[in-house]
This record gives structure tokens, C-alpha cells and sequence, in this order.
């Protein structure tokens, strides 16, 4: 008989770390800290849009004058 080798356990073979469940307040906090970066983010295309939109209407003026 050969020895056998010990099963790899689920963390060993797919490099994964071992599911933790979360606390339903954690999730919200989660949940929360996504949102702010989504919204910060969204504001600083915002700004970048308006800029652009700017210069767009300082070319117009500049066209009609």
C-alpha cells in the first residue's frame, strides 16, 4: 500500500482565503463605503464634464462673435 496523502483543504487548493460571514451591520457599512467612493467618483467626471463644457462654450462665443 501506498500512504496516502492528507485532502487538500478548500483554502490550500484554490489560494482563497476562508469565507468569513458578516454581521448585517457590517454589510451596510460595506455597502455605505461604495457608495461614497461611487459618488466621489461620479463628481469628479462631474467636474471634468463641466470643465469640457466650458471651454465648449467659450468656443461658441468665440465662433459668433
Amino acid at each position: 500500500m501506498t500512504p496516502q496523502k492528507p485532502a487538500p483543504t478548500a483554502q490550500q487548493s484554490t489560494g482563497r482565503k476562508a469565507w468569513v460571514k458578516k454581521t448585517p451591520v457590517e454589510v451596510v457599512l460595506e455597502q455605505i463605503g461604495k457608495q461614497e467612493e461611487k459618488v466621489a467618483g461620479m463628481r469628479e467626471e462631474l467636474a471634468h464634464e463641466e470643465h469640457e463644457l466650458e471651454k465648449l462654450q467659450k468656443a461658441r462665443q468665440v465662433l459668433e462673435a
